[in-house]
């Protein structure tokens, strides 16, 4: 299945996790894509494994904290040039902190903020000339499971992620008679390194997360399976679906 062929994706977040799984997933369906993040070492893993898969040579890595203004508009235009346009953009970056509100501190409210929903808003803005351009470009953002079910101890990931869903549906409905399209995933139960060490308080309760427990399989999933479904909403398969979320955790949150 190659539904990307020359198709121009630029992905956030490209250096791990869901970011990483769709940078491979949308190589593999034949597409050029400019991958971001601010960590170096982990474009560097994403770039040894396309060259192993032999699709390095439609791979662009580029190092970049999606909260930096400045460094958005540059990299972004340079992406764009590189690629020779625009057909969709993902907004994968994103860090997840916890802590108990009444203890959450000023400037780490701000740094997730910076990162979840200003880093989405920047990339956005700054990609949407040349999506729009086309007639048809895609913007994939990530909301979370969090955004409307009670995660604990993450009430400032949890605001973010809601505020990116309201985003999302914002800018779906002001472009869409321009053709664009906007949608949320929204992940849970997922198996990525986000999740993996969430940082939770020493005296967390953990029955309060008892309920995050996938019904369908025996745990939490691969960021593949969230690839694939980012794989068919940016694709033509996907035309028909703008302003909306769709949520991917095995029924967690049936």
């Amino acid at each position: 299945m190659e539904r990307f062929n020359g198709r121009n994706v630029l992905i956030t977040g490209g250096g791990s996790g869901i970011g990483r799984a769709t940078v491979h997933r949308i190589l593999a369906e034949g597409g050029r894509v400019v991958a971001v993040d601010v960590n170096a070492d982990g474009l560097k893993s994403t770039l040894d494994r396309a060259t192993a898969d032999g699709t390095a040579d439609r791979l662009t890595t580029r190092v970049l904290d999606v909260s930096d203004e400045a460094a958005v508009r540059t990299v972004v235009a340079e992406a764009v040039a590189a690629l020779g346009g625009l057909d969709a953009l993902v907004n994968a970056a994103g860090i997840l902190r916890s802590a108990h509100t009444h203890e959450t501190s000023l400037d780490l409210w701000n740094r997730i903020v910076a990162i979840n929903l200003t880093g989405t808003f920047l990339m956005t803005r700054e990609a949407l000339p040349a999506l729009l351009a086309g007639g048809k470009g895609v913007v994939v953002n990530f909301s979370s499971t969090s955004a409307t079910f009670a995660h604990p101890y993450m009430a400032a990931y949890a605001a973010t992620k809601g505020g990116i869903q309201s985003f999302t549906h914002a800018i779906a409905a002001e472009y869409a008679k321009q053709g664009l399209r906007a949608v949320c995933v929204a992940p849970g139960s997922i198996d990525s390194g986000m999740t993996n060490n969430p940082g939770l308080p020493a005296d967390a309760d953990l029955s309060l997360l008892a309920k995050l427990s996938p019904a369908l399989g025996q745990g939490f999933a691969g960021p593949e399976t969230v690839a694939g479904v980012i794989a068919m909403l940016a694709s033509d398969d996907g035309a028909f679906v703008t302003g909306t979320e769709l949520r991917i955790d095995g029924g967690t949150h049936m």
